[in-house]
């Protein structure tokens, strides 16, 4: 007897056979004709020398032979019946590299969360985290560079989980607020004052591609103003420093402003703020990729 000799029809009409000791029933379980049933065991008896069956006046009942085979054939079956899930399960599977545009600390975006979330529930996805400044990412996402990304929305703060635009669609996480923030000491040029007043003490500016910029070129630009740049800072941990050295004011978010103005003096000016959001992107015309859709799927949960 060869492994090729025996195929799953005759094994399962030898296990149905077994279980139910009778070929009419067995063929009714299998949706067969009871002369195919018999044909079949018949088979399997020549291919194994053995037999299988006997006839009593209530139907079929095993021989030694065919009890001890009896086993062996249905883990077969089981098996065979396994390696069927898996490969059902594998069509189901979503598979391929997920690029991630990251931003700010992973903590505040809830980094951490989403990939624990995306890695549950699709292990067959990749990821490539890519850190950067918020209008880098959105660059990215728009010349495909990367699939889905964390941005600042420093425009449109109030329509709620809507795109930010055309050609993006985007989900509001938070609304937070950017406060000004000065070096300890500097409580007299700051309390009170108002943008224009600003403008005249020497900033921290940061490159074109930072919400920073932005917000504050949203702010002085119909003023006709530009503030004295003290130093270029394109890291938050490097502008915090600077702070804290007296170089210059900032903008800080303002849970970090009232931790770090409690912990180190820092001044926060009391007549100014920006309203901000951060907001989760992919091009719409990609949204339903079923490897960016999972991303957002897996975000769903992270943000719930």
């Amino acid at each position: 007897m060869t492994a090729a000799a025996l195929d799953l029809q005759i094994l399962r009409a030898f296990v149905h056979a077994a279980r139910e000791g009778s070929v009419s029933r067995a063929a009714e379980r299998l949706h067969l004709t009871q002369p195919a049933v018999s044909l079949q065991l018949k088979r399997l008896a020549e291919e194994t020398g053995l037999q299988l069956f006997t006839r009593t006046p209530h139907g079929l009942a095993l021989t030694a032979d065919g009890a001890a085979l009896l086993p062996q054939a249905e883990r077969v079956l089981a098996a065979v019946g396994d390696l069927q899930q898996a490969a059902r399960n594998l069509q189901g599977t979503v598979r391929g590299a997920l690029r991630i545009g990251t931003i700010l600390d992973p903590e505040f975006t809830r980094l951490g969360v989403f990939l624990r979330e995306l890695v549950e529930s699709a292990p067959q996805i990749e990821t490539e985290l890519r850190h950067g400044m918020s209008g880098t990412v959105l660059a990215q996402v728009l010349r495909g560079e990367l699939d889905v990304g964390f941005h600042l929305d420093t425009d449109n703060t109030n329509d709620g989980d809507a795109a930010a635009s055309a050609p993006f669609a985007a989900r509001t996480l938070t609304r937070f607020t950017y406060r000004v923030v000065a070096p300890a000491g500097w409580g007299p040029q700051v309390l009170g004052r108002d943008w224009k007043a600003l403008a005249a003490l020497p900033w921290l500016a940061t490159p074109p591609e930072s919400a920073h910029h932005r917000l504050l070129n949203r702010v002085f630009g119909p003023l006709g103003l530009s503030p004295r740049r003290a130093a270029l800072v394109d890291q938050e941990a490097s502008m915090l420093d600077l702070l804290k050295s007296g170089v210059g004011l900032s903008l800080l978010r303002d849970s970090i402003a009232i931790r770090e103005s409690q912990s180190h003096g820092l001044v926060m000016a009391d007549r100014v703020q920006l309203d901000c959001a951060l907001r989760f992107v992919s091009l719409a015309a990609r949204r339903n990729e079923p490897v960016i859709a999972s991303a957002w799927n897996a975000l769903a949960r992270a943000w719930h």
